[in-house]
């Protein structure tokens, strides 16, 4: 039996367009031009004989019969891609990942360099931000965001649950460490914006310690983290954002004594394991990260 299909370019513009609710997104993605998109949809309304979106002001909405053949195109596209990569022997594509900048600054881009040596054709556009990207909506194939507590994000798949302990550079504080509250005389910087340092100074014994906030109180984590490398602070963190400026000799830790208070966790837009690199990429992700699971406290 004669399939009707119509045309390809017709059916990809309409699912770009769908998922981002945007000509001007889609055509961005696909590298065409916002009058191009237009007329493949406007091409493919006629051929369905039916309105795939609806004008807005600020943009195009999906109407009801759009909104159910986005549902049945984006799987189908899927499979296709799929089934043309486990054809191609070597793994090519491209890959959005947004991650937490202090993550992606002092972890995955010392690191990255050994996913390129061992899938060059897959290019890692990576993208640093606070916010998370919404994976479902294709704004990032992986996103890496720090979780309190994993059941705010059940999809997660974790990473890192190293615990918090106060790193300093060499010579700013005397060790061994004999009073922990000698820390207050210095700035205390903190990778959250949680009371971190409450939760360590009581595991230390210090209930009630004169914390008086210093002029980097409130940096962003990883701007704290640059000033405690300047020898401006203690900062309270994990270890596999500092693990390689430790075995530099540019950091120590200053106590034995941590907590966790959650865990670094990679998040998957749906259907993202489809793609053979975005699968590859899982892997080498967890491979690369196993050391900072489940370490003893």
């Amino acid at each position: 039996m004669m399939r009707q299909l119509p045309p390809l370019n017709a059916l990809r513009a309409f699912e770009a367009a769908g998922r981002h609710e945007s000509f001007s997104r889609a055509a961005e993605e696909l590298g065409v031009s916002h009058s191009a998109i237009s007329r493949h949809v406007r091409g493919l309304e006629d051929r369905l004989n039916t309105r795939l979106f609806r004008d807005l002001s600020r943009g195009v909405e999906l109407t009801a019969d759009g909104a159910a053949y986005l549902g049945r195109i984006t799987p189908a596209l899927d499979a296709i891609a799929e089934a043309t990569e486990r054809v191609i022997e070597r793994p090519a594509g491209v890959i959005m990942v947004n991650s937490e900048p202090l993550f992606a600054s002092k972890w995955l881009i010392p690191r990255l360099s050994s996913f390129h040596e061992a899938y060059p054709d897959i290019e890692i556009r990576l993208e640093g931000s606070r916010w998370l990207a919404d994976v479902n909506r294709y704004e990032a194939d992986v996103a890496i965001r720090f979780l309190k507590t994993p059941g705010s994000n059940p999809d997660g798949i974790l990473l890192s649950d190293a615990p918090l302990y106060p790193y300093a550079v060499p010579g700013l504080v005397d060790l061994p460490l004999s009073e922990p509250r000698d820390l207050v005389q210095h700035t205390l910087f903190r990778d959250r914006s949680s009371g971190t340092w409450g939760v360590w100074f009581a595991l230390a014994g210090e209930r009630d310690p004169e914390i008086v906030p210093a002029p980097g109180w409130r940096m962003r984590s990883h701007l704290a983290y640059e000033a405690t490398l300047a020898g401006q602070g203690v900062y309270l963190t994990s270890d596999e954002v500092t693990s390689l400026d430790v075995a530099a000799g540019r950091l120590q830790r200053l106590s034995d004594i941590g907590f966790r208070e959650g865990g670094y966790y990679m998040l998957l837009g749906e259907g993202a394991l489809r793609r053979k690199p975005v699968r590859l990429f899982r892997d080498w992700l967890l491979t690369a990260s196993a050391p900072h699971r489940g370490q003893p406290i």
